[in-house]
């Protein structure tokens, strides 16, 4: 095989090597680099559907409502709350992993043109590089020293472009790890504020539930307090209401109980006054009964047995009195005398002939209703010119 030839042969080689090589380490790296971002992005995936069952199973506070409607309407707010958050946090979790898969695109691109500007110059140099040197036909040694010399500068670059292959993936690697990084930090970042956001809204949120079911609670006790005044009021007055009743009645049968003594008191005082009234006039009749057998006996001293009978019907105490007396008695068809005496005016009816027609004048008297004259009787009078 001529030189020319076995170089031709070796740098074929060296090419067809170095593109295996290349192609391998292209795949390797981007398959370093996708499960490098994989596991973060499910990770960070992870921690995200976490925070998201831990907000969704958190139990926000559940204020003491004051009835079922606002109760009913609380709860739908704190539903749609949820639903909004799970909404949002599902958008964010899906903008991230469309920046992941951008970020590892992106990365995967980069690398295989940076991959792929290697390999340009590195073909470009081992095209020249296969350019074989021409050989002198007077010297063998001097064309066997550059032959190794050749062989051991094919090598030497061979070794310095897989270094540089290497160190270029590596490179790679670490910038779009780097870079991975970079934007999983960020993304954390951001997403560490939003959830920071999130706890201050939850937080205040949580406050103003507190402060408006504090408020509820106060209101609510307010309420009690004054609705217990107002019974407290209200059956205070039911109570004097129903101790002025009582004591009305208790002054009512009082009262009652009072004037029935009074009334018995005077019940018994008039009964002791008729009773003295009745003495009285026993005991005037009695006087009068002794006055008028006085008389009669006078006048049948005088007269020697002369007697006129009269019907004595009234005393009266004055002339109006006695007037009055004789008008009524006139007016019956009787005829009427009247006496002073030292006593009163003596008012009498007649003279009769005889007792039995002075008798039977008193009792017609006596029965005449009329007249009121029940204790008239007989006299045989004298009068004063005959005494």
């Amino acid at each position: 095989m001529s030189m020319n030839n076995k170089q031709r042969w070796m740098g074929g080689v060296v090419l067809l090597g170095g593109g295996v090589l290349l192609a391998a380490l292209l795949v390797k790296g981007t398959q370093e680099l996708k499960h490098k971002a994989t596991p973060s992005a499910q990770t960070t995936i992870a921690q995200q559907q976490k925070t998201t069952q831990k907000t969704g199973n958190m139990q926000p506070l559940q204020p003491l409502t004051v009835d079922v409607e606002t109760e009913k309407r609380l709860l739908e707010e704190q539903k749609r709350s949820r639903e909004r958050a799970v909404a949002e946090q599902e958008a964010r979790t899906q903008q991230y992993l469309q920046q992941q898969q951008q970020a590892e695109a992106d990365a995967a691109r980069k690398a295989a043109e940076e991959y792929a500007e290697i390999n340009k110059r590195r073909t470009g140099q081992d095209n020249s590089d296969s350019i074989p040197p021409e050989v002198k036909p007077d010297s063998k040694n001097k064309t066997a020293d550059q032959q190794h010399q050749v062989d051991s500068t094919a090598k030497k670059k061979l070794a310095d472009d897989e270094t540089a292959k290497h160190q270029a993936a590596v490179d790679a690697k670490k910038k779009a790890d780097a870079d991975a990084k970079k934007q999983a930090d960020l993304e954390a970042k951001k997403q560490a504020e939003r959830e920071a956001r999130k706890k201050a809204e939850a937080d205040a949120q949580k406050k103003a539930d507190e402060e408006a079911h504090h408020r509820a609670v106060a209101k609510r006790k307010a309420e009690l307090e004054a609705q217990k005044k107002a019974d407290a009021e209200e059956k205070r007055q039911a109570d004097a209401e129903e101790k002025r009743k009582a004591d009305a009645e208790e002054k009512r049968r009082a009262d009652a109980a009072e004037t029935k003594h009074k009334k018995a008191l005077e019940a018994k005082h008039k009964a002791a006054l008729d009773a003295k009234k009745k003495a009285d006039d026993d005991q005037d009749t009695e006087i009068k009964k002794k006055d008028k057998k006085a008389d009669a006996d006078k006048a049948r001293d005088l007269l020697e047995g002369k007697k006129k009978w009269m019907v004595q019907v009234a005393l009266a105490a004055n002339q109006a009195n006695a007037d009055a007396t004789v008008s009524r008695l006139r007016a019956k068809g009787y005829k009427v005398m009247t006496s002073q005496t030292s006593k009163g005016i003596r008012v009498m009816v007649g003279p009769a002939k005889d007792r039995e027609t002075a008798d039977t004048a008193r009792r017609k008297i006596q029965a005449d209703g009329s007249l009121g004259m029940k204790s008239a009787w007989i006299i045989d009078w004298v009068p004063l010119d005959q005494r």
